[in-house]
């Protein structure tokens, strides 16, 4: 029997085991170089006139953001693109996501959509929904 024991044996890994294709120069990282799992955080609240929606989405450009108003479902979409990182020869650890995110905040409140604004400052998206009027309105009755 001709065995050699002492040279490594090639073992085939199935495609779908295989890691991600850069863990080898950025280390056990993948999803976070995907950015397929990462939301920016939120804070609401309310004053008497207005609900705050604030995102921390810091590194992000205005014009990578987009905030529309369905019904009474704030979202927010982007993207934060990846820095150039120059000579990295291994990364040592990596917390900051990257890549395209989508944030859906459901407004409990009845809201003027026309008057909804949104400004990027310091990191902070913050998004001002203007309350509807909760004046009450008496009514006259009409008779024939």
């Amino acid at each position: 029997m001709s065995s050699t024991p002492n040279l490594p044996r090639r073992v085939t890994i199935p495609e779908k085991s295989r890691p991600h294709p850069l863990v080898e120069l950025y280390g056990e990282f993948p999803d976070r170089l995907r950015g397929d799992r990462w939301q920016p955080s939120a804070d609401v609240f309310e004053t008497s006139t207005e609900v705050v929606v604030r995102f921390e989405v810091a590194g992000v450009r205005g014009e990578d953001l987009r905030v529309n108003v369905e019904g009474t479902v704030l979202r927010l979409r982007g993207v934060r693109r990846t820095p150039h990182s120059g000579a990295i020869d291994r990364l040592q650890q990596m917390e900051i996501s990257f890549g395209p995110f989508e944030r859906e905040i459901a407004i409990q409140t009845s809201f003027d959509a026309d008057a909804v604004r949104a400004r990027l400052e310091d990191g902070f998206l913050e998004v001002r929904i203007p309350k509807r009027s909760a004046d009450k309105r008496t009514l006259e009755v009409e008779a024939e």
